[in-house]
């Protein structure tokens, strides 16, 4: 059953990444959010797969796959993993960015290409303006896939690492308002998929989300890359966590976690050694559905 108390499985460092978003700067109003957050896919395209609304038609939650080998899923060999990154960057950080703090890590996104990993990159509408361009290229890529993790960064409950705050009867456009910074940038088919800025959320957003047809996605695996120095200790954290059909929260920004290229360089060989393959959040998922 999906708790519906605020999560806090992130570790103490962060914690610490979060809180490092910045204070509340002047936004321009966003647009009025439609009845659901990105464009319906095309005929030929295969729906995306979500998850069922929850109890009381509250968004749903997704923190892992089904424990199973993969075997048996769709004839293919492995037990599934789900790397997923967060590019953070919030409302406020323009004059960072413009005085030379990276928010984006494009090593990173070249070490994926070059281990030929899927990925699934949690973006906020910030990033997006910030990066256009790189947004443009992982967006285009078929081997990553892009979600919805806001337009502002600012937390969705009280008391969320320090965060400034989101109300209620703004959720809804803040998270409408990242579709239309993808957009903008040129991504095409963002996913249907939203990660709450720190993990945090309640009962009250949930349901202020419900009507846009979102999946929130969580995660059973904290990598710790933020903000750490130590990549084998962070390496260690992943491989110890993981379990088929995990989801591990990592980060895309140069500034906040300086090491995660490094770290997947040694988790991603290590893991298929194990036995595992990686897989984008989307066919974990799907492979949900099936098992419901």
């Amino acid at each position: 059953m999906i708790s519906l108390v605020r999560r806090a499985t992130a570790l103490c460092v962060l914690g610490a990444a979060l809180a490092a978003c910045g204070t509340t700067g002047a936004e321009r109003a966003p647009r009025p959010a439609p009845s659901a957050p990105a464009p319906s896919p095309s005929p030929s395209r295969t729906p995306t797969p979500t998850l069922a609304p929850g109890p009381a038609g509250l968004t749903p939650v997704f923190e892992h796959g089904p424990r199973t080998d993969g075997t048996k899923d769709a004839g293919r060999d492995g037990k599934p993993v789900a790397l997923t990154f967060d590019a953070d960057m919030t409302a406020d950080q323009g004059p960072r960015a413009a005085s030379g703090e990276r928010f984006d890590n494009p090593g990173l996104i070249a070490a994926l290409r070059e281990l030929k990993v899927p990925a699934t990159v949690f973006m906020t509408g910030r990033w997006a303006e910030e990066y256009p361009d790189e947004a443009r290229s992982i967006g285009r890529d078929p081997r990553f896939e892009i979600a919805n993790h806001s337009y502002s960064h600012y937390a969705y409950t009280d008391d969320c690492y320090g965060l400034p705050t989101v109300s209620e009867d703004r959720m809804r456009a803040d998270l409408e308002r990242a579709y239309t910074a993808f957009e903008k940038a040129g991504v095409p088919n963002p996913m249907p998929y939203f990660r709450f800025p720190g993990g945090c959320y309640d009962k009250a957003a949930l349901k202020e989300l419900s009507a846009t047809g979102v999946t929130a996605v969580q995660w059973d695996v904290v990598s710790g890359d933020a903000f750490a120095t130590d990549a084998d200790a962070v390496t260690r954290q992943v491989l110890d966590g993981v379990r088929p059909g995990s989801v591990v929260v990592m980060h895309c920004t140069r500034s906040a976690a300086p090491v995660t290229e490094e770290v997947v360089r040694a988790v991603v060989p290590e893991l298929r050694r194990q036995g595992y393959r990686f897989v984008k959040v989307s066919e974990l998922v799907g492979a949900a559905n099936g098992h419901a």
